[in-house]
């Protein structure tokens, strides 16, 4: 049985809180959080033993932890690290899960605490933020960066590696400069994008045509720019120079397709295109991030009256559960006019059986 301490529940100490009471259910869990509703309703779920309201709680409840778990954000850890330096053994290990790590690992430097310290970034994510939208399978198949100290032992990794894979994650061992390099790549980069190409459409929809037409297409490329605005200004700030080098490589990779355009080079697009698609075909579809896999299917539906609820009915008849159900005002590349979205991959591939089987014409996305 474990004994382990929380300090933050959001999404992602959240979803990891619950990951471990449900693989571990005799676990004792110690959190602490600036928002007493939330200890609250953690709490009352079963998720947390004990609730901390203050530092100074510290020195009594999270005492012979076997895991301290630092799930604020990044430029907040200052002001916890004292507190914890008075309640950290050689049987503890000190993590965290913030998306930047090599100012982690400052930190703990100048603290004195790299002995007891290994920093960790589980890969997953959601636009949504908060403790009520963390789950016990968000970590699932999720990569989950460990960045050891020059002082880490190889049996504190170990055992952290194995406690990783243990709740279902997958663990991938990087120094901190390389981790910070391939997240402004994969991730922290791809939210400026997507925050540009809606800040650029909503300049330019002066008459909202843009907005009504918008579809897959745009809306896919663009979710993430729903995620929550102050947490990405930190970890934007945090990853400054590692996400400045990887914009400027972007940038000067899109002034190149600009000038293979303005010279109507068809050759060197179509070579653009085709090189890009090669690589992005090759990324398999079990990584997890920001942007989860969705399961839709999209169904040709005749313009009469009920047509929706007969598809409904056909689906509960074998007991498929919606997710979520919609009209495709603009069809872009999509096949039908009804989008379906499922819980997971079975559900999706039986309902498109089903479907098939009733003589609709449906394709899975």
């Amino acid at each position: 049985m474990f004994k382990i301490g929380f300090i933050g529940l959001g999404l992602i100490g959240g979803s990891l809180a619950k990951s471990i009471r449900r693989h571990y259910p005799e676990t004792i869990i110690n959190a602490f959080d600036i928002n007493s509703a939330t200890l609250m309703e953690a709490h009352a779920e079963g998720v947390v033993n004990t609730m901390l309201h203050t530092v100074a709680d510290f020195e009594q409840q999270f005492q012979n932890c076997d895991y301290i778990f630092l799930c604020t954000p990044v430029e907040s850890f200052p002001k916890f690290l004292p507190a914890l330096k008075k309640v950290l053994t050689d049987h503890t290990i000190l993590s965290d899960v913030g998306s930047v790590k090599s100012c982690v690992h400052k930190e703990m430097e100048r603290y004195g605490l790299n002995k007891y310290f290994i920093g960790g970034h589980p890969m997953a994510g959601s636009e949504k933020s908060g403790y009520q939208s963390s789950t016990d399978i968000l970590l699932e198949n999720a990569f989950f960066i460990l960045t050891p100290t020059p002082e880490t032992s190889s049996e504190q990794l170990t055992a952290y590696s194995d406690f990783v894979q243990s709740i279902g994650a997958i663990p991938l061992q990087l120094v901190p400069a390389e981790h910070d390099r391939v997240v402004a790549a994969v991730s922290h980069l791809p939210h400026i994008i997507a925050s540009s190409l809606v800040n650029l459409v909503s300049q330019e929809d002066t008459d909202e045509y843009m907005r009504k037409v918008a579809a897959g297409g745009f809306k896919d490329i663009t979710r993430i720019a729903s995620s929550n605005s102050q947490m990405w200004q930190n970890i934007c700030m945090a990853n400054q120079y590692a996400l400045l080098e990887m914009l400027d490589l972007f940038i000067e990779g899109l002034q190149k397709t600009r000038t293979k355009l303005a010279d109507g080079n068809g050759d060197a697009l179509f070579s653009f295109f085709a090189t890009a698609k090669e690589y992005r075909d090759s990324i398999p579809n079990t990584s997890k991030g920001i942007i989860h896999k969705s399961f839709l299917l999209h169904c040709e539906l005749p313009d009469e009256a009920g047509g929706i609820a007969v598809v409904a009915t056909i689906l509960a008849s074998k007991a498929i559960n919606i997710k979520n159900i919609g009209i495709l005002n603009n069809r872009e590349t999509e096949s039908g006019a009804l989008q379906i979205e499922f819980y997971d991959e079975d559900s999706l591939m039986e309902a498109h059986k089903l479907l098939t089987k009733h003589h609709y014409i449906v394709e899975c996305s």
